[in-house]
């Protein structure tokens, strides 16, 4: 706009601003408080987004090393590309079972091997969800029914299945990976999904597991990036070290693509996921530091 166009529209916007004040009283300023004292639309009291949907993806026993950047792993590789990879991931402990429990309920609850069947009458994040409002339903490649209690059918083991030792919750939330919805939007706020023996890389290999990720995840994917949604995906314990040193990569909207040196375990992100929907942390999560550094600007 020249020098004479601004002067003269100066001039009219002061025009219009004393009609104004010698009118009707114009509406007072909204207040900033409500801004000041609640979180952004998207975003949790605590800091962290509130996905519309949470789908956590379960791998089995690899080394951080093999996955992301792993020669066998190439669309994992690119997943982590596309979101965020936490370098210094771990597990908790050493074999499986434990570990699928302090993810779910913030405990090991004192279980030191595979045993089959167990039961417990304790806290755990489906309940929290349930109680809140929300939904859970936990996945399982190969579970033959829906609320199977056995300990093995197939390539299904109920080891990688901590939702069905939780007495007090409907079998509903135990579910084949089949009656997964191709629709998403029908899916629950957060979702479990657990490949079968062989494509959670236990029995086949990172190959295996790599292929079939590629196989069902980027329609999921692809829908999160325009649907405020989020997936996780985690392993349960690497091959059996020490350090349990773990692959931890989130993709979606709300997760500014890099790498983070935050370390994290099960705890965290069962902190991060209670922290999203307003649950009171259990167990060892309360002392769990949430995923933090990686989220993107909340929607204003």
């Amino acid at each position: 706009m020249s020098t004479r166009g601004a002067a003269a529209a100066a001039v009219l916007v002061l025009g219009m601003l004393t009609a104004c004040s010698s009118g009707a009283p114009s509406a007072a300023p909204a207040s900033s408080s409500s801004a000041s004292s609640s979180s952004p639309a998207g975003t949790s009291a605590a800091g962290v987004p509130t996905p519309d949907h949470v789908m956590v993806v379960i791998f089995e026993n690899e080394d951080a090393e093999n996955i992301v950047g792993g020669s066998q792993a190439p669309y994992l590789t690119s997943l982590a590309a596309k979101g965020v990879a936490f370098t210094d991931a771990h597990g908790e402990t050493h074999p499986s079972e434990p570990n699928y429990l302090a993810l779910f309920s913030g405990s090991t609850q004192g279980v030191t091997d595979d045993s089959c069947p167990l039961s417990f009458s304790g806290g755990n994040l489906a309940a929290q969800l349930q109680a809140a409002g929300r939904t859970f339903v936990g996945y399982s490649e190969d579970l033959p029914a829906a609320g199977f209690t056995g300990c093995h059918a197939g390539h299904y083991a109920r080891k990688h299945n901590p939702w069905v030792d939780f007495d007090g919750l409907p079998a509903s939330v135990n579910q084949p990976y089949a009656a997964l919805p191709a629709d998403f939007a029908a899916l629950p706020t957060v979702s479990f999904v657990v490949p079968n023996l062989c494509n959670d890389m236990h029995d086949c290999g990172v190959a295996a597991g790599d292929r079939w990720a590629a196989a069902h995840l980027p329609a999921y994917v692809t829908w999160a990036q325009q649907h405020n949604s989020l997936l996780v995906i985690t392993f349960d314990e690497d091959n059996g070290s020490s350090a349990n040193h773990i692959a931890t990569v989130l993709v979606g909207p709300m997760v500014q693509p890099g790498t983070s040196d935050q370390r994290v375990d099960h705890y965290a992100v069962l902190r991060t996921l209670e922290d999203m929907y307003g649950l009171p942390p259990l167990g060892k999560a309360a002392g769990a530091p949430p995923l933090s550094g990686i989220w993107t600007a909340p929607p204003r």
